[in-house]
């Protein structure tokens, strides 16, 4: 089996606060997570990771640079998932942060105040948003 391929965003305002998302389901249900989500077969990643914010948050998006590639798991094993996450900074181009889909809430927040690291969803978004953030994004 290959690794799923994924893409998310770190979407940031006017003010540089990063917008999280509250999952709504498993794995990791109610820690805090990127927008984002796995890309479907043949989608090109900033189509897909367009869509994904459209279903979650119901935004659209105007695309920044590109953060990296990360690798994680997705679940628990022997049933864990081995993902690619692909991450781009955004804004906001059109339409107002509302929770949708797999996600119960979503929130600003600052980058000196973001949640505990055991907070955050899975093991690759804790290290990668403070390395994002410590480069002085």
């Amino acid at each position: 089996a290959s690794s799923q391929p994924t893409a998310s965003a770190f979407v940031l305002d006017d003010e540089g606060r990063i917008l999280l998302a509250r999952r709504a389901y498993e794995p990791d249900v109610g820690k805090w997570d990127v927008p984002g989500g796995f890309l479907e077969e043949g989608e090109d990643p900033v189509e897909g990771l367009r869509r994904e914010l459209r279903e979650e948050a119901g935004i659209e998006i105007d695309l920044g640079d590109f953060v990296g590639v990360f690798t994680d798991t997705y679940g628990e094993p022997p049933d864990a998932t081995h993902v690619l996450n692909l991450v781009w900074e955004a804004r906001i181009a059109a339409g107002d942060p509302t929770p949708n889909d797999d996600v119960s809430e979503l929130r600003w927040f600052p980058k000196d105040a973001l949640p505990e690291d055991v907070e955050l969803a899975f093991r690759w978004l804790a290290k990668s948003l403070h390395d994002w953030i410590a480069h002085g994004r």
